[in-house]
C-alpha cells in the first residue's frame, strides 16, 4: 500500500474519525427530508493501523453504533488490523464491532516479508487472538473477515491457496480476495484474472466463502492502496508553495 511509503505523522482524534462519517453523510443528503443514500457500512482501515490508535478508534466506532448517533449495525462496523495482538486481546472489553485481519500470506515466512509486524506477532498468535475476540461476542454467527491481497507470482499460486485453506480450516472466517493495485513506489504487479479466479475456486472448493473485492478508481490512481502517494505529492507541493511564499515575503522586507 502506498500509505506505508508516506510515513507516520500523527493519530486522528475520535472527533476527526467520526467527522469523516459526518461529512460523508451530509454529502449523501442523509439528514434531509428525502435522503438519496445513507451510510450503512464503515471499515476502520487504510491510513494507518487502527489498534495503534486504540482509544480514539474505539470511541469513534461506539459513536457510529450508538442509536442516538448514527445507529449503524454492529455487523456493519468493522475494524481491520494487521495484527497488533496485545491490543486485539483488549478489544472485546470495549466493543463488539466486526473484525477483519489483513493476512495476505498463508505462512510466516511470506507474511514476514509482506507484513513485517508478523515477526513480532506471528500468524498462530494472531489467529488465536482473533478467534478469542470473535468467540467472545454475543452473536455466535459472526465470522472473521480475512483480507488477502493477491500479488502476481508472489502469493497467488495454487499452493498458496491450498495452504491458506489448511491454515484457516477450523477458524470461523470468510475470505475477501483483493487484487493488488500497482503504484509507482512499488515493484509488485497485479494478479492475473486467471490466477485470481483459480485461487478463489480452490478456496470455494474447500468450503470457504471467498469473495473478490471490486476495484474502482484505478484509472485515476484512486483505488485501494494507490491514493496516499498522490496525497503526499499534493502535500509536498503545498509545502513548497508556502516556503516559496515565505521566501518572497522576506525578500520584499529586505
Amino acid at each position: 500500500c502506498a500509505t506505508g511509503k508516506q510515513g507516520f505523522n500523527r493519530d486522528l482524534t475520535a472527533a476527526e474519525i467520526i467527522g469523516q462519517v459526518w461529512q460523508a453523510a451530509h454529502s449523501f443528503g442523509q439528514f434531509g427530508e428525502d435522503p438519496e443514500r445513507k451510510i450503512t457500512n464503515v471499515v476502520m482501515m487504510g491510513m494507518g493501523e487502527p489498534l495503534l490508535n486504540f482509544d480514539n478508534v474505539v470511541d469513534a466506532m461506539n459513536l457510529m453504533m450508538n442509536d442516538h448517533c448514527y445507529g449503524l449495525s454492529k455487523r456493519r462496523v468493522t475494524l481491520s488490523t494487521s495484527g497488533v495482538v496485545p491490543q486485539l486481546d483488549r478489544l472485546g472489553q470495549h466493543t463488539d464491532a466486526c473484525l477483519a485481519i489483513s493476512l495476505h500470506a498463508p505462512n510466516d515466512a511470506l507474511r514476514n516479508q509482506l507484513v513485517p509486524i508478523n515477526k513480532k506477532y506471528p500468524i498462530a498468535m494472531l489467529l488465536a487472538s482473533a478467534r478469542n475476540y470473535i468467540e467472545g461476542l454475543p452473536d455466535r454467527r459472526r465470522k472473521i473477515t480475512i483480507e488477502y491481497t493477491l500479488i502476481d507470482q508472489l502469493n497467488d499460486r495454487p499452493e498458496h491457496a491450498h495452504e491458506l485453506a489448511e491454515l484457516l480450516r477450523d477458524v470461523p472466517v470468510k475470505i475477501n480476495l483483493i487484487p493488488f493495485n500497482p503504484f509507482s513506489l512499488s515493484n509488485y504487479k497485479r494478479v492475473s484474472n486467471n490466477a485470481l479466479r483459480r485461487f478463489q475456486k480452490i478456496l470455494m472448493d474447500e468450503g470457504f466463502t471467498a469473495t473478490v473485492r471490486t476495484t474502482r478508481g484505478d484509472d485515476i490512481d484512486a483505488a485501494c492502496g494507490q491514493l496516499a502517494g498522490q496525497v503526499q505529492d499534493l502535500t509536498s507541493r503545498s509545502r513548497r508553495y508556502k516556503l516559496d511564499q515565505s521566501a518572497m515575503q522576506r525578500s520584499d522586507l529586505d
